[in-house]
């Protein structure tokens, strides 16, 4: 999908964007961590309403290997895109652990926010079950990854290591559940990572959620009708 490219200078560190669109003010985030831009397709699904800006994390694909790839990093670079493209609120659409990543940014900046909507991802747990149902469906069903990535391994490494910290934050619970940004998270049914710990974080923050039957963690490559539907739902609900 072709679109308008910037590179912004982030003190120093390039962030490479592109935005497709007019409408309303949309940024979508990256799974991983440590992917770059996969999310043209998602962006294809709403792009005729919305104005959807895509960008590369530090340390993927065209944007900077700067070795800064801790959680707090990431959500900040998050605000510079808003920033940079003159958006003042904006809805986030993130796909896996960019879920988590979007609600971090969310609960910082919540006026900023005008919905959230998460894409086969969201969990506030650093739990022994969840790996342990995720081994047991990748050993059991498996799972083809589609898309090739190009980044700095440590993205993930620190990214993660980093993320774990961020979960141990005290008022943590009590941030979510007093959040008032409305957010929809869609899930796969089919996805091997579990989805128990979605439906909780939907419960906890009064979230809309929505399964999708059959579809796995790619939900686009596979139901993309489907999703298209469940994404303008929820987008028509925020009004930024």
């Amino acid at each position: 999908m072709t679109g308008l490219e910037r590179i912004l200078d982030n003190h120093g560190c390039k962030i490479w964007t592109t935005s497709t669109g007019d409408g309303s003010p949309v940024i979508m985030i990256n799974g991983g961590p440590g992917c770059d831009d996969y999310l043209g397709e998602v962006a294809g699904l709403i792009d005729d309403t919305c104005q959807v800006v895509r960008f590369e994390p530090r340390g993927c694909g065209r944007s900077d290997y700067d070795s800064n790839y801790d959680f707090a990093t990431m959500v900040s670079d998050i605000e510079f895109v808003r920033e940079s493209h003159g958006f003042e609120r904006i809805i986030l659409v993130g796909h896996s652990f960019g879920c988590d990543i979007a609600l971090a940014y969310t609960m910082f900046n919540p006026r900023r926010v005008a919905g959230l909507i998460g894409i086969a991802g969201g969990r506030i747990v650093n739990d022994r079950d969840w790996h342990a149902d995720y081994k047991r469906n990748k050993t059991g069903r498996g799972e083809v990854n589609p898309i090739e990535f190009t980044a700095d391994p440590r993205v993930n490494e620190i990214g993660n290591q980093t993320y774990k910290e961020y979960l141990k934050r005290r008022d943590l619970l009590i941030d979510i559940a007093t959040l008032a940004v409305p957010a929809t998270y869609i899930a796969a049914s089919q996805d091997i990572r579990p989805n128990w710990p979605i439906k909780q974080l939907a419960a906890l923050m009064q979230a809309r959620y929505v399964e999708i039957e059959g579809a796995a963690h790619w939900i686009w490559l596979t139901h993309r009708d489907e999703l298209q539907q469940a994404l303008r739902q929820a987008i028509s609900a925020m009004s930024p």
